[in-house]
């Protein structure tokens, strides 16, 4: 027992001895606890999060909101982080840090907290989002995704400031040299500010909203993706995405065609010349009272409504149809016009008509005073 002893004395004793030897002023034996102290945080760490965050996630099941499920959700990676932060806290606090490298310390750490901290509210700010779904009807979804937008913004530039006065760096005079720099570049960034501006116009009209199909004036045309600080992307109907200046939007014309009350169908039949004029007041009866009778067509005097004989054209008698359907979906749409065109096509037939297609009629006329066709003689070549 006593040889036992001795050996476990002898391996001691060197180590306690390099526990106790100073380097850079500092006790090797404290770096050690210190460094365990950190590394048992860092090992704790999927500890802390299963049991802080699960049972953060188990209370907001519980409750009938979705909001506190995404605050949780979103809180998660910051909550993973602090055992870190805690780590270096403890670490800082067995180690004997004294003058310039315990103020580095301390600076550190408070920064390391700041970063915590406004990470956290950076990741709060997209569950906002269903926080103002109830008052999103009113003010627009844009209204909703750019003051998110500048939350974040906001919370970045915040915490940065925070984290430089913690270093003990002035942050006015640095924004007064920002200023002036800022007024540079303002002048050459001139269509920048001026998207911008349109851009907030563009939302304060309320005149495009996301999912919304556009037409702008000079031939894009397709659904609203997103309104940015910029540029507006709009993907058109072959999927491919354009983007379009907001100053453009705003200065020219833009139909939207998503809110459209109802959807116009204008044509121009032509019959033929031969209809009588009996034909023609059954053929235009016919689909006038059609298009008064199905509920699919939108009634005066909500909307104009007009079957009316038009004109004499070149070929044909053209009859006037002018009316609109209830539904703006363009599926829905097409098929009743598709309806709309059979129904017309058996009016026709049944008043004993036909449509009209182009057609030139050529007159040749004959006279004694139109002169003789001259037939040369034939040669004497030839009758040989």
């Amino acid at each position: 027992m006593e040889q036992t002893l001795d050996i476990v004395s002898a391996f001691v004793r060197p180590v306690a001895d390099i526990l106790q030897t100073d380097v850079l002023g500092l006790r090797v034996g404290t770096v050690v606890a210190a460094v365990l102290v950190f590394v048992a945080c860092l090992l704790l760490r999927g500890v802390f999060t299963r049991v802080v965050v699960r049972r953060l996630a188990r209370w907001a099941e519980r409750t009938e909101s979705r909001l506190d499920d995404e605050a949780v959700a979103a809180l998660e990676p910051p909550l993973r982080f602090l055992p870190l932060v805690i780590g270096l806290f403890l670490a800082k606090a067995i180690l004997p840090f004294a003058g310039l490298a315990e103020r580095i310390a301390d600076d550190l750490l408070r920064s390391l907290a700041v970063f915590v901290l406004f990470w956290a509210l950076y990741r709060l700010a997209e569950p906002l989002r269903g926080l103002a779904a109830r008052i999103e009807d009113k003010i627009g979804a844009e209204v909703v995704d750019w003051t998110i937008r500048g939350l974040k913004i906001a919370f970045v530039a915040i915490g940065a400031i925070t984290v430089l006065e913690i270093w003990g760096i002035e942050v006015a005079p640095i924004l007064a040299g920002l200023g002036l720099i800022g007024v540079a570049v303002a002048l050459g960034a001139q269509d920048l500010f001026r998207n911008l501006i349109a851009g907030l116009l563009i939302i304060g009209e309320r005149r495009l909203a996301h999912g919304e199909w556009i037409k702008i004036d000079g031939g894009v045309e397709g659904t609203v993706e997103a309104i940015g600080f910029r540029s507006t992307r709009v993907r058109q109907f072959d999927k491919a995405p354009i983007y379009v200046p907001n100053s453009k939007l705003s200065d020219t014309a833009v139909v939207n065609y998503t809110r459209m009350t109802h959807r116009r169908i204008y044509w121009m039949i032509g019959v033929e010349y031969r209809t009588t004029v009996e034909q023609l007041r059954r053929i235009r009866d016919g689909i006038e009272t059609f298009l008064l009778e199905d509920d699919a067509f939108a009634h005066p005097p909500e909307v104009p409504t007009f079957v009316r004989i038009d004109r004499f054209s070149d070929s044909s008698i053209d009859i006037m149809v002018y009316c609109f359907t209830v539904t703006t979906s363009w599926g829905e749409w097409l098929a009743i016009k598709e309806r709309l065109a059979y129904r017309i096509k058996a009016i026709v037939e049944q008043a004993g008509s036909d449509f009209a297609f182009p057609s030139r009629t050529l007159y040749v006329e004959s006279g004694g005073d139109a002169p003789e066709i001259f037939v040369p003689p034939e040669s004497d070549n030839a009758e040989e």
